[in-house]
């Protein structure tokens, strides 16, 4: 998820945990590190591209660091706030809820969260909820916003901070059944479009949970389309985007290809023009929103081939985002709202 929810995700952990024993400390240093995980980004400028995808929700995110690291902060933040209100193994919990849950709430998205690192490298991604999604973020934000302004012994304090957990994460689980309707809904659709698939993938589309993207993989394609819980019509209307797996065949076994491979999961799509090789991850938005014919992926890296073109080196990202424009917006939002 985005940063700032998950700063007020590790704030209200915070508060829920230690609030009433440390007051607005607990608010501070629950945001602090409930942010912790994501700091796995300033390694970047010290590795390359391929090293970035297996890094990024790596080790930082398991369940290992959470319990390891949250002994080791348990024990800083009590020399720091000596004392009997609370004790280093009480700043520790405090700890490792705001980090697990930090984790715990990434594998909700599309990106893939290492969460079994060093055992497994397995990217978990159940795929039910935007990486950005206010219906989540403003309840855990309002908690905590009413929160500081309260004292620390006010009873109301506590009850509001909770409220808001609770209300995200009902919101959570709604995404989650939200999701297995939509997947039925999208399987129906392209069995009897296209008479089966051999995978189906879907995810809800940018800043909300009504709108949701299925990808269907049959026959070395992928059909793409868009479904709203608001529509009133339950057949879905399918791009087809041709995989061209043939062409990647040859470097199957280099590393940077694998970790492409893993990464996507296998949904990708590739393009050749003026003697390039890209790779793009179709389960991410596309600059067109999947409304023309053709768009530039979010997700899509050019393969950089040895000099006999014989095996690929490694990779680097295209400088590509979605340009949301107001007429792409009013589209978009139109069709949030089951208009076509």
């Amino acid at each position: 998820m985005d940063s700032l929810t998950q700063l007020a995700l590790g704030a209200a952990v915070g508060e829920a945990v230690l609030g009433r024993r440390e007051g607005n400390k607990a608010i501070l240093w629950g945001a602090i590190i409930g942010t912790v995980p994501d700091l796995d980004i300033m390694l970047y400028p010290f590795i390359d591209e391929v090293q970035e995808l297996a890094i990024h929700r790596g080790l930082s995110h398991s369940f290992v660091f959470a319990a390891g690291f949250s002994l080791v902060l348990g024990r800083l933040l009590y020399s720091v706030y000596p004392g009997k209100n609370t004790s280093w193994l009480r700043w520790a919990w405090m700890s490792f809820l705001a980090l697990f849950t930090h984790a715990l709430l990434d594998t909700f998205t599309n990106y893939g969260t290492q969460l079994f690192q060093p055992f497994t490298d397995y990217p978990v991604a159940f795929s039910t909820i935007s990486i950005i999604d206010p219906l989540y973020t403003v309840p855990l934000l309002v908690g905590v916003i009413v929160a500081l302004f309260l004292k620390r012994a006010d009873p109301r304090r506590l009850r509001i901070n909770r409220l808001g957990l609770i209300l995200s994460s009902a919101y959570l689980l709604l995404t989650v059944a939200n999701k297995a309707y939509v997947t039925s809904v999208f399987a129906g659709s392209v069995e009897r479009q296209l008479g089966g698939y051999e995978r189906l993938h879907t995810n809800p589309s940018l800043f909300n949970n009504l709108l949701w993207i299925g990808i269907a993989e049959r026959s070395d394609t992928l059909y793409v389309g868009y479904y709203s819980l608001l529509d009133a019509d339950r057949e879905v209307a399918l791009q087809a985007v041709p995989k061209r797996t043939a062409q990647l065949a040859p470097y199957l076994n280099d590393a940077p290809v694998r970790r492409l491979l893993w990464f996507s999961k296998g949904f990708f799509a590739l393009e050749e023009a003026g003697g390039k090789l890209t790779f793009n991850d179709v389960r991410f938005p596309r600059s067109d929103l999947w409304f023309g014919a053709g768009g530039e992926y979010l997700f899509s890296f050019e393969l950089v081939l040895s000099p006999d073109a014989t095996a690929v080196e490694t990779f680097t990202s295209a400088d590509t985002s979605p340009r949301l424009t107001g007429e792409l917006w009013s589209r978009f939002v139109g069709r949030v709202m089951g208009r076509e």
